[in-house]
């Protein structure tokens, strides 16, 4: 055989153990989600926050897309230098669908007052994330464990 027909036979085997390797993992790409989420809730950036949420929340307080936008907005509006905590708990993927238990604390500034909005020194808020795989990437489709008042 040649030279260029066994570099070609190993870089065809080779391949997909590269990519297997380096392509990121579901978990991962979920952590990455919590991780970017909470620097766009620092940075008050308001579409980049939603771009993690489906337009198919729905959750038993009510809340769809479009309200927790508006929420989403009346918060930044109301407060500063919002400050996000978290730990991941736990992840479960299975096939399309994920949830993610991450525990949660949430400083923030109204006016001159600045105090804890989720959770607090002492325990953090646990909440549970529902997600859904649309094509690479997830997005939030429902939330348990936190009570907001927009």
């Amino acid at each position: 055989m040649s030279r260029k027909t066994i570099i070609s036979l190993a870089l065809l085997i080779l391949s997909p153990i590269i990519i297997y390797f380096l392509w990121p993992s579901d978990e991962s790409r979920i952590k990455k989600l919590f991780r970017e989420g909470a620097t766009a809730i620092e940075q008050e950036k308001l579409d980049d926050v939603m771009s993690k949420v489906s337009f198919n929340y729905t959750d038993k307080q009510g809340l769809a897309y479009i309200t927790i936008k508006a929420g989403m907005r009346r918060i930044f509006q109301q407060m500063a230098g919002i400050k996000i905590e978290y730990e991941v708990a736990k992840i479960s993927v299975k096939d399309n669908a994920a949830t993610a238990e991450l525990d949660l604390r949430v400083v923030a500034s109204f006016g001159q007052d600045t105090g804890y909005v989720v959770g607090d020194a002492a325990e953090p808020a646990h909440m549970k994330f529902f997600l859904e795989k649309e094509r690479t990437s997830w997005l939030v489709t429902k939330t348990e464990g936190l009570r907001l008042d927009f």
